[in-house]
């Protein structure tokens, strides 16, 4: 516990130096004002994971990569420490007792949950291992022929082996998770207990499926696994753009801000991409303002913000957007063959649907669908059924404001229909739950949320509203406090649960040693390389940095 909040710690300073810096350096030209500090880190979050990405293609990402980092944050501080320091100076004059003390128990639980909990199934499958990879190497051109899940590439593992502090010699530490968690928190309850809080506003009812979210992943956020990186982002998005909205931003700027954030959780998983349907606002801002620079600026952002990601994608298995074929650009010898591929997407998307057998991939929706709800829990079921009459509604108001011409509706449409669109392509794809779970969620409370606060000023929506808060808070919240008071240990309060290792059997591959498991397809983190069954002769070249080739090459 104690080493999470020492790395978390580390990864505020940073993050928030690297942030600042470029939002001072961006907003300026944009004649802007950051007014939210929850804007630094997270660019910092999006700009730290770039740069890990684009290290992990050159160089092991480790110490190295720390020294330079430091470096960068150190220049940072020679051109805005003085703002910095200035700034924070502020903001520290108006925490009260209260709010310092909250933010201070915020941290607290969320190291706790952070350090120990459960393992996630994938994590001793392939997140640990893909991990040690980047640590170890960085990149390996056709790793996927090794394991073909190491080829599912996210921005994730590059983030979690930069801060994982494995070069000290001890364990690998897996807190990124968790980091993003407790800012959500603080995010959350912080607007919740806003002086106006007796004025419901459309972010506020996200804010309360964020906190559910957070109550559900406290015992899982010690996996890096990428679900949570792409939800935890997507809260933070939608909240803050409802912010905007709610506060009558006129600037493209903090909207194309969070667009730059947006192409980031396209890196981290791409059952998030959809989200960059919110790009049309800033852009139709941009255009009627005739602001060709900044169009410029923030296209050059987004391209570099992704061009990583997809370097490490060719890199690590041939194809542009692995395991899907619909784009065939390369034709490296590395290249995991095309029938592998398709099998690998068949796969995700038939085990999202509930099973196992890729035989059932071409079974009609109709078919599927109907076994897929049968077996959700009540609460998703019902947040299924709100989701669908959600859509019912959303058409209908759409239809309302075009006939109406009510332009001010536009703003609520493009980000509720942007999550209809997301959870349409999600239900209609791969539905599980955790791939998903943020569109199943908000998009009710958004629509519903959004009728509730049109309703007569003669009824009293507070108390509505806090009935419902208290209702369903009081559910979710003594479920929490029950499981996470009968889980409780004290074993973990100075270091992290390590990452599970499982037995395995070693074999000789080339002069270096590998490992398979003995039983089952999980191998873990210590035994490295490895792979979930025994390979064959695949080596490219001489040695492990020449990488990988099918076995059939």
């Amino acid at each position: 516990m104690l080493s999470v909040i020492l790395i978390w710690s580390y990864m505020l300073f940073t993050c928030y130096v690297t942030g600042f810096a470029i939002l001072q350096a961006t907003a300026k030209m944009a004649g802007y004002t950051v007014k939210r500090d929850s804007s630094y880190v997270f660019a910092g979050i999006t700009a730290v994971t770039v740069y890990a990405q684009f290290f992990s293609i050159f160089y092991k990402v480790g110490l190295v990569a720390n020294a330079v980092l430091l470096l960068i944050c150190g220049i940072c501080m020679i051109k805005y420490g003085k703002e910095a320091v200035q700034h924070l100076k502020e903001r520290f004059q108006t925490i009260t007792p209260v709010k310092a003390g909250a933010v201070v128990f915020l941290i607290l639980l969320f190291a706790y949950g952070a350090s120990t909990g459960i393992i996630h199934y994938d994590t001793g499958l392939y997140h640990a291992q893909s991990i040690r990879w980047i640590e170890e190497y960085g990149i390996v051109p056709g790793l996927g022929n090794l394991h073909s899940r190491l080829a599912y590439n996210s921005a994730a593992f590059c983030l979690s082996a930069l801060y994982s502090f494995a070069f000290l010699g001890g364990q690998s530490y897996h807190v990124c998770a968790g980091f993003l968690a407790v800012l959500l928190a603080v995010i959350c309850f912080g607007g919740l207990c806003r002086k106006d809080f007796r004025r419901p506003v459309l972010a506020d009812f996200v804010r309360i499926m964020g906190i559910y979210y957070l109550l559900i992943i406290f015992d899982e956020m010690i996996s890096p696994a990428s679900d949570y990186f792409m939800v935890l982002s997507v809260f933070y998005i939608l909240i803050t753009w409802l912010d905007l909205l709610e506060s009558r931003e006129e600037s493209y700027y903090p909207y194309g801000l969070l667009c730059v954030m947006c192409v980031g959780v396209l890196t981290v998983k791409l059952s998030g991409a959809l989200i960059l349907l919110l790009t049309i606002k800033p852009a139709v801002m941009m255009i009627k303002e005739k602001k060709g620079k900044a169009i410029a600026g923030f296209l050059g952002a987004g391209v570099i913000t992704a061009l990583p990601f997809l370097i490490r994608n060719v890199v690590l298995s041939g194809w542009l957007v692995y395991p899907f074929t619909f784009i065939d650009l390369f034709d490296f010898d590395f290249k995991i063959p095309k029938g592998m591929a398709d099998y690998d997407s068949k796969e995700i998307q038939v085990w999202g649907r509930g099973y196992s057998d890729v035989t059932r991939y071409e079974e009609p929706i109709g078919k599927w669908l109907p076994e897929w709800a049968k077996s959700l829990d009540a609460v998703n079921k019902a947040f299924l059924l709100l989701a669908v009459l959600s859509l019912v509604i959303l058409a209908g108001v759409g239809v309302y404001a075009l006939v109406k011409k009510k332009k001010e509706m536009a703003d609520f449409l493009l980000v509720a229909g942007t999550m209809a669109v997301s959870f349409l392509f999600w239900l209609t794809s791969a539905p599980l739950i955790r791939y998903g779970c943020i569109y199943l969620w908000v998009l009710p409370m958004l629509v519903w949320g959004y009728l509730y606060l049109q309703i007569s000023p003669k009824v009293d929506k507070y108390k509505l509203y806090l009935a419902f808060v208290m209702l369903l808070g009081v559910y979710k919240l003594g479920a929490f406090t029950a499981e996470t008071a009968e889980n409780a240990t004290a074993k973990y309060l100075i270091t992290q649960k390590d990452y599970e290792n499982f037995e395995t059997v070693s074999y000789e591959l080339n002069g270096y040693t590998f490992y398979y498991p003995k039983e089952g397809d999980r191998t873990g983190y210590d035994d490295f390389p490895a792979s979930p069954v025994k390979a064959e002769d695949i080596f490219r070249g001489d040695k492990i940095e020449d990488g990988f080739v099918d076995v059939v090459h």
